[in-house]
């Protein structure tokens, strides 16, 4: 399956996120809760913002979006989408205890990838105890399956092979 513009569309929305978590922090106002920000001029257009929990802070949202987002950037350059780590993580991280929120997030990731959350457990309306996870202490599906490369690779050319590089010899 030629899923190109799906990782396009995901890579989009990262950017997004990037640009609301930019505006929030020029307003200064970490205490402030993110809904409520939303509503000023230069975050009206992300939509997302008002599917947050209403009580979460432009501090708390940066936080949870950092973690919810970290894996995407490497996710988005493997072989293989691993679409369940994609939405797993932004549904734990950003959106525990908040199924409506989650429920109109994915209706509107939907729009742009059709797959987006689909297959994944329900939430609770409780936020679980858990902390989100922290990238320090638990190693991504990715990172658990690579072996660390040896001295010599590290010393070869750097050549690109495979998605998104074509292989040598292509014409595309």
């Amino acid at each position: 399956m030629d899923d190109q513009f799906e990782r396009r569309e995901l890579l989009l929305h990262l950017g997004d996120m990037l640009e609301a978590l930019n505006c929030l922090a020029r307003k200064g106002q970490p205490d402030a809760p993110v809904v409520q920000l939303a509503t000023e001029e230069a975050l009206r257009d992300f939509a997302f913002l008002r599917m947050v929990a209403p009580e979460m802070t432009a501090s708390v949202f940066c936080a949870r979006v950092a973690s919810a987002f970290f894996l995407w950037p490497k996710e988005l350059l493997e072989a293989k989408l691993n679409r369940k780590a994609l939405a797993s993580t932004v549904q734990h991280d950003l959106f525990d205890g908040n199924p409506s929120g989650w429920k109109a997030y994915v209706a509107y990731m939907q729009k742009r990838v059709n797959w987006f959350g689909a297959g994944l457990p329900k939430l609770k309306n409780e936020p679980s105890d858990e902390l989100p996870h922290d990238a320090a202490e638990d190693a991504s599906p990715t990172e658990a399956s690579v072996e660390p490369a040896s001295l010599a690779e590290w010393d070869g050319p750097d050549e690109k092979n495979g998605w998104p590089w074509p292989q040598p010899g292509s014409t595309s």
